[in-house]
Protein backbone atom coordinates (compact mmCIF):
# COMPACT_ATOMS: atom_id res chain seq x y z
CA UNK A 1 0.00 0.00 0.00
CA UNK A 2 1.89 2.97 -0.83
CA UNK A 3 -0.15 6.51 -0.55
CA UNK A 4 2.32 8.83 -1.07
CA UNK A 5 1.57 12.33 -2.60
CA UNK A 6 -1.77 11.64 -2.21
CA UNK A 7 -4.43 14.68 -0.84
CA UNK A 8 -6.65 13.35 2.04
CA UNK A 9 -9.87 15.21 1.10
CA UNK A 10 -12.94 12.95 2.17
CA UNK A 11 -13.09 9.17 2.56
CA UNK A 12 -15.15 8.55 -0.31
CA UNK A 13 -11.43 9.54 -2.74
CA UNK A 14 -10.37 6.02 -0.33
CA UNK A 15 -11.01 2.17 -0.45
CA UNK A 16 -12.15 0.19 2.00
CA UNK A 17 -8.61 -1.59 2.03
CA UNK A 18 -6.80 1.97 1.90
CA UNK A 19 -8.81 2.70 4.94
CA UNK A 20 -8.13 0.06 6.99
CA UNK A 21 -4.56 0.12 6.15
CA UNK A 22 -4.45 3.97 7.44
CA UNK A 23 -6.43 2.65 10.88
CA UNK A 24 -3.64 -0.32 11.37
CA UNK A 25 -1.17 2.35 10.63
CA UNK A 26 -2.38 4.45 13.31
CA UNK A 27 -2.66 1.35 15.63
CA UNK A 28 1.19 0.72 15.26
CA UNK A 29 2.24 4.53 15.64
CA UNK A 30 -0.16 4.87 18.51
CA UNK A 31 1.90 1.73 20.42
CA UNK A 32 5.26 3.11 19.17
CA UNK A 33 4.43 6.41 21.42
CA UNK A 34 3.17 4.36 23.60
CA UNK A 35 6.43 2.53 24.09
CA UNK A 36 8.47 5.69 23.66
CA UNK A 37 10.15 4.35 19.81
CA UNK A 38 10.78 7.33 17.78
CA UNK A 39 9.05 8.22 14.92
CA UNK A 40 11.09 11.15 13.65
CA UNK A 41 11.41 9.88 9.99
CA UNK A 42 10.26 13.51 8.71
CA UNK A 43 12.83 15.30 9.79
CA UNK A 44 13.28 18.38 7.96
CA UNK A 45 10.25 18.71 6.43
CA UNK A 46 7.33 21.18 7.50
CA UNK A 47 3.51 21.26 7.24
CA UNK A 48 0.73 24.40 7.32
CA UNK A 49 -1.90 24.60 9.08
CA UNK A 50 -4.63 26.61 8.14
CA UNK A 51 -7.44 27.18 10.33
CA UNK A 52 -10.51 29.65 9.29
CA UNK A 53 -12.28 27.51 12.00
CA UNK A 54 -10.12 27.19 15.02
CA UNK A 55 -10.54 24.16 17.25
CA UNK A 56 -8.71 22.16 20.51
CA UNK A 57 -8.42 18.89 18.69
CA UNK A 58 -7.68 19.08 15.37
CA UNK A 59 -4.70 21.96 15.81
CA UNK A 60 -3.12 19.92 18.90
CA UNK A 61 -3.14 16.64 17.17
CA UNK A 62 -1.62 17.71 14.05
CA UNK A 63 0.82 19.68 15.91
CA UNK A 64 1.98 17.00 17.85
CA UNK A 65 1.54 13.97 15.10
CA UNK A 66 3.86 16.81 13.29
CA UNK A 67 6.21 17.15 15.74
CA UNK A 68 6.65 13.18 17.29
CA UNK A 69 7.31 12.88 13.42
CA UNK A 70 10.16 15.19 13.53
CA UNK A 71 8.40 18.30 11.23
CA UNK A 72 7.89 21.94 11.79
CA UNK A 73 4.47 23.40 12.14
CA UNK A 74 3.09 26.95 11.12
CA UNK A 75 -0.38 27.64 12.41
CA UNK A 76 -2.31 30.33 9.87
CA UNK A 77 -4.88 31.49 12.24
CA UNK A 78 -8.40 32.91 10.89
CA UNK A 79 -6.70 36.42 11.03
CA UNK A 80 -3.02 35.16 9.55
CA UNK A 81 -4.07 33.91 6.45
CA UNK A 82 -5.26 35.73 3.08
CA UNK A 83 -6.55 32.52 1.54
CA UNK A 84 -9.56 33.62 -0.87
CA UNK A 85 -8.85 37.22 0.54
CA UNK A 86 -6.43 39.25 -0.70
CA UNK A 87 -4.64 36.07 -2.49
CA UNK A 88 -6.84 33.64 -4.26
CA UNK A 89 -6.91 29.75 -3.61
CA UNK A 90 -5.13 28.82 -6.40
CA UNK A 91 -2.24 31.34 -5.74
CA UNK A 92 -2.31 30.16 -1.47
CA UNK A 93 -1.66 26.37 -2.75
CA UNK A 94 0.81 27.41 -4.87
CA UNK A 95 2.69 29.73 -2.31
CA UNK A 96 2.29 27.12 0.44
CA UNK A 97 3.64 24.20 -1.90
CA UNK A 98 6.99 25.64 -2.28
CA UNK A 99 7.23 26.20 1.34
CA UNK A 100 5.72 23.16 2.76
CA UNK A 101 5.86 19.55 2.28
CA UNK A 102 2.08 19.40 3.34
CA UNK A 103 -0.86 21.39 3.42
CA UNK A 104 -3.96 21.10 6.24
CA UNK A 105 -7.02 22.98 5.85
CA UNK A 106 -9.98 23.29 8.51
CA UNK A 107 -12.68 25.60 7.45
CA UNK A 108 -15.78 26.17 5.36
CA UNK A 109 -16.93 24.96 2.36
CA UNK A 110 -15.33 21.73 0.76
CA UNK A 111 -14.92 23.08 -2.91
CA UNK A 112 -12.02 25.49 -0.91
CA UNK A 113 -10.24 22.32 0.18
CA UNK A 114 -10.68 20.34 -3.39
CA UNK A 115 -9.07 23.53 -4.85
CA UNK A 116 -6.29 23.97 -2.61
CA UNK A 117 -5.80 20.36 -3.37
CA UNK A 118 -6.03 20.77 -7.44
CA UNK A 119 -3.39 23.76 -7.24
CA UNK A 120 -0.49 22.23 -4.46
CA UNK A 121 1.67 20.10 -5.27
CA UNK A 122 2.21 19.10 -2.24
CA UNK A 123 -0.48 16.94 -0.42
CA UNK A 124 -3.54 18.75 1.44
CA UNK A 125 -5.41 17.41 4.24
CA UNK A 126 -8.76 18.29 4.97
CA UNK A 127 -9.10 19.01 9.25
CA UNK A 128 -12.77 19.68 8.84
CA UNK A 129 -14.97 21.10 6.12
CA UNK A 130 -19.04 21.92 6.25
CA UNK A 131 -19.59 18.73 4.46
CA UNK A 132 -16.97 16.20 5.47
CA UNK A 133 -14.50 15.58 8.33
CA UNK A 134 -12.53 12.46 7.37
CA UNK A 135 -9.60 12.98 10.09
CA UNK A 136 -12.55 12.16 12.58
CA UNK A 137 -13.34 9.42 10.82
CA UNK A 138 -10.01 7.68 11.04
CA UNK A 139 -10.17 8.33 14.92
CA UNK A 140 -13.84 6.62 14.91
CA UNK A 141 -12.72 3.79 12.96
CA UNK A 142 -9.60 3.04 14.92
CA UNK A 143 -11.84 3.21 18.50
CA UNK A 144 -14.41 0.91 17.56
CA UNK A 145 -11.24 -1.26 16.62
CA UNK A 146 -9.66 -1.28 19.97
CA UNK A 147 -12.61 -1.65 21.48
CA UNK A 148 -14.31 -4.55 19.19
CA UNK A 149 -11.72 -5.90 18.07
CA UNK A 150 -13.22 -5.64 14.21
CA UNK A 151 -14.71 -2.86 12.12
CA UNK A 152 -17.17 -4.53 9.39
CA UNK A 153 -20.53 -5.67 10.57
CA UNK A 154 -20.76 -2.95 13.86
CA UNK A 155 -24.14 -1.20 13.95
CA UNK A 156 -23.64 2.81 14.26
CA UNK A 157 -26.74 4.96 14.93
CA UNK A 158 -25.92 8.59 14.86
CA UNK A 159 -28.86 11.07 16.64
CA UNK A 160 -29.09 14.26 16.11
CA UNK A 161 -28.58 16.56 13.15
CA UNK A 162 -27.54 14.24 10.17
CA UNK A 163 -27.41 16.77 7.27
CA UNK A 164 -23.47 17.86 7.79
CA UNK A 165 -20.32 16.53 8.10
CA UNK A 166 -20.32 14.26 11.03
CA UNK A 167 -23.53 12.84 9.47
CA UNK A 168 -22.36 12.61 5.76
CA UNK A 169 -18.39 11.69 7.00
CA UNK A 170 -19.78 8.77 9.17
CA UNK A 171 -22.60 7.56 6.70
CA UNK A 172 -19.36 7.11 3.86
CA UNK A 173 -17.11 5.66 6.52
CA UNK A 174 -19.74 2.96 7.93
CA UNK A 175 -20.70 2.36 4.09
CA UNK A 176 -16.60 1.87 2.77
CA UNK A 177 -16.25 -0.42 5.89
CA UNK A 178 -18.75 -2.64 5.41
CA UNK A 179 -20.44 -1.37 8.90
CA UNK A 180 -24.58 -0.51 9.19
CA UNK A 181 -25.19 3.26 9.69
CA UNK A 182 -28.69 4.68 11.08
CA UNK A 183 -29.66 8.10 11.14
CA UNK A 184 -31.90 8.79 13.80
CA UNK A 185 -33.68 11.85 13.65
CA UNK A 186 -36.15 14.00 12.23
CA UNK A 187 -36.56 13.83 8.68
CA UNK A 188 -35.70 17.13 8.30
CA UNK A 189 -32.56 16.56 9.60
CA UNK A 190 -31.59 13.45 7.14
CA UNK A 191 -28.48 13.45 5.00
CA UNK A 192 -28.83 14.14 1.18
CA UNK A 193 -30.53 12.41 -0.53
CA UNK A 194 -27.98 11.85 -3.50
CA UNK A 195 -24.95 10.98 -1.17
CA UNK A 196 -27.61 8.74 0.98
CA UNK A 197 -28.48 6.89 -2.30
CA UNK A 198 -24.37 6.85 -3.38
CA UNK A 199 -23.84 5.49 -0.06
CA UNK A 200 -26.27 2.81 -0.16
CA UNK A 201 -24.69 1.48 -3.48
CA UNK A 202 -21.30 1.12 -1.40
CA UNK A 203 -22.17 -0.20 1.39
CA UNK A 204 -24.40 -3.13 -0.15
CA UNK A 205 -20.91 -3.74 -2.09
CA UNK A 206 -19.09 -4.00 0.98
CA UNK A 207 -21.19 -6.15 2.94
CA UNK A 208 -23.14 -2.98 5.04
CA UNK A 209 -26.13 -1.07 4.91
CA UNK A 210 -27.75 2.52 5.56
CA UNK A 211 -31.14 3.23 7.73
CA UNK A 212 -32.85 6.66 8.07
CA UNK A 213 -35.79 6.42 10.75
CA UNK A 214 -37.54 9.00 12.72
CA UNK A 215 -38.20 6.23 15.88
CA UNK A 216 -35.10 6.47 18.07
CA UNK A 217 -35.66 3.26 19.86
CA UNK A 218 -35.81 1.66 16.55
CA UNK A 219 -32.99 3.08 15.13
CA UNK A 220 -31.01 2.66 18.03
CA UNK A 221 -32.41 -1.22 19.26
CA UNK A 222 -29.21 -3.29 19.60
CA UNK A 223 -26.65 -0.75 18.17
CA UNK A 224 -23.03 -1.39 18.58
CA UNK A 225 -22.16 2.36 19.25
CA UNK A 226 -24.30 5.33 19.62
CA UNK A 227 -22.97 8.56 18.40
CA UNK A 228 -24.04 12.05 18.72
CA UNK A 229 -22.62 15.93 18.11
CA UNK A 230 -23.80 19.51 18.69
CA UNK A 231 -26.68 20.42 17.51
CA UNK A 232 -25.96 23.66 16.87
CA UNK A 233 -22.90 25.52 15.61
CA UNK A 234 -21.77 28.18 17.53
CA UNK A 235 -22.51 31.99 16.03
CA UNK A 236 -25.59 30.61 15.08
CA UNK A 237 -28.60 32.59 16.02
CA UNK A 238 -31.21 32.71 19.21
CA UNK A 239 -34.34 31.21 17.01
CA UNK A 240 -31.70 28.35 15.74
CA UNK A 241 -31.24 27.57 19.18
CA UNK A 242 -35.13 27.18 19.90
CA UNK A 243 -35.63 25.30 16.60
CA UNK A 244 -32.62 22.64 17.20
CA UNK A 245 -33.45 22.08 20.93
CA UNK A 246 -37.23 21.91 20.08
CA UNK A 247 -36.90 19.72 17.27
CA UNK A 248 -33.71 17.21 18.16
CA UNK A 249 -34.70 17.00 22.17
CA UNK A 250 -36.29 13.30 21.31
CA UNK A 251 -32.90 12.27 19.58
CA UNK A 252 -30.97 13.10 23.24
CA UNK A 253 -28.24 10.11 23.81
CA UNK A 254 -30.09 9.25 27.06
CA UNK A 255 -29.72 6.21 29.76
CA UNK A 256 -33.27 4.74 28.68
CA UNK A 257 -31.36 4.88 24.71
CA UNK A 258 -27.93 3.34 25.86
CA UNK A 259 -29.82 0.74 27.65
CA UNK A 260 -31.99 0.14 24.14
CA UNK A 261 -28.71 -0.29 22.27
CA UNK A 262 -27.99 -3.22 24.40
CA UNK A 263 -25.23 -3.99 27.33
CA UNK A 264 -22.44 -4.00 25.14
CA UNK A 265 -23.13 -1.28 23.37
CA UNK A 266 -20.89 2.23 23.55
CA UNK A 267 -21.14 6.19 23.08
CA UNK A 268 -19.16 8.34 20.99
CA UNK A 269 -19.20 12.16 20.61
CA UNK A 270 -16.15 14.13 18.34
CA UNK A 271 -16.26 17.10 21.18
CA UNK A 272 -17.07 19.42 21.83
CA UNK A 273 -20.05 18.03 24.41
CA UNK A 274 -22.54 20.02 25.69
CA UNK A 275 -23.69 17.75 28.95
CA UNK A 276 -23.29 19.97 31.64
CA UNK A 277 -22.89 23.63 32.94
CA UNK A 278 -19.57 23.91 33.45
CA UNK A 279 -18.38 26.00 30.57
CA UNK A 280 -20.10 28.95 29.01
CA UNK A 281 -22.18 27.95 26.45
CA UNK A 282 -23.45 25.25 28.96
CA UNK A 283 -24.51 27.73 31.17
CA UNK A 284 -25.78 30.39 28.47
CA UNK A 285 -27.85 27.22 27.37
CA UNK A 286 -29.91 26.56 30.55
CA UNK A 287 -30.42 30.53 31.61
CA UNK A 288 -31.86 30.50 28.09
CA UNK A 289 -33.79 27.36 27.51
CA UNK A 290 -33.86 26.20 30.73
CA UNK A 291 -32.37 22.61 29.86
CA UNK A 292 -29.03 21.12 31.59
CA UNK A 293 -28.01 18.96 29.04
CA UNK A 294 -28.12 19.08 25.06
CA UNK A 295 -27.37 16.60 22.62
CA UNK A 296 -26.36 13.98 25.52
CA UNK A 297 -26.49 13.67 29.08
CA UNK A 298 -23.99 13.91 31.29
CA UNK A 299 -24.80 10.25 33.27
CA UNK A 300 -24.26 8.85 29.67
CA UNK A 301 -21.20 11.23 28.98
CA UNK A 302 -19.66 10.75 32.29
CA UNK A 303 -20.39 6.53 32.28
CA UNK A 304 -18.46 3.40 31.32
CA UNK A 305 -19.90 2.99 28.21
CA UNK A 306 -18.44 6.58 27.03
CA UNK A 307 -15.20 6.45 24.98
CA UNK A 308 -15.32 9.72 24.13
CA UNK A 309 -11.58 10.41 25.43
CA UNK A 310 -9.99 7.23 23.66
CA UNK A 311 -11.55 8.80 20.74
CA UNK A 312 -10.10 12.05 20.96
CA UNK A 313 -6.52 10.64 22.07
CA UNK A 314 -7.01 8.88 18.43
CA UNK A 315 -7.18 11.99 16.30
CA UNK A 316 -3.42 12.53 16.87
CA UNK A 317 -2.63 8.94 16.00
CA UNK A 318 -4.66 8.81 12.98
CA UNK A 319 -3.95 12.10 11.53
CA UNK A 320 0.01 10.87 12.32
CA UNK A 321 -0.86 8.16 10.07
CA UNK A 322 -1.81 9.87 7.36
CA UNK A 323 0.69 12.50 7.32
CA UNK A 324 3.21 9.70 7.40
CA UNK A 325 1.32 7.65 4.47
CA UNK A 326 0.97 10.44 2.24
CA UNK A 327 4.52 11.97 2.69
CA UNK A 328 6.99 8.92 2.96
CA UNK A 329 4.39 6.16 1.52
CA UNK A 330 5.41 3.83 4.22
CA UNK A 331 5.40 2.81 7.58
Amino acid sequence: MNLKGRDFLKLLDFTAEEIFYLVDLAAKLKEKKKKGVPMDSLRGKNVALIFEKTSTRTRCSFEVAAHDLGMGTTYLDPSASQIGKKESIADTARVLSGMFEGIEYRGYGQEIVEELAEYASVPVWNGLTNEFHPTQMLADLLTIQEHFGRIRGIRLAYMGDARYNMGNSLMVACARTGMHFTACTSQKYFPDPVLVEQCREIAAAAGGSITLTEDALAGTKGADVVYTDVWVSMGEPKEIWEERIRELSPYRVDRGIMENAGEGAVFMHCLPAFHDLKTETGAQIEKSFGIREMEVTDEVFESSQSLVFQEAENRMHTIKAVMLATLAGED
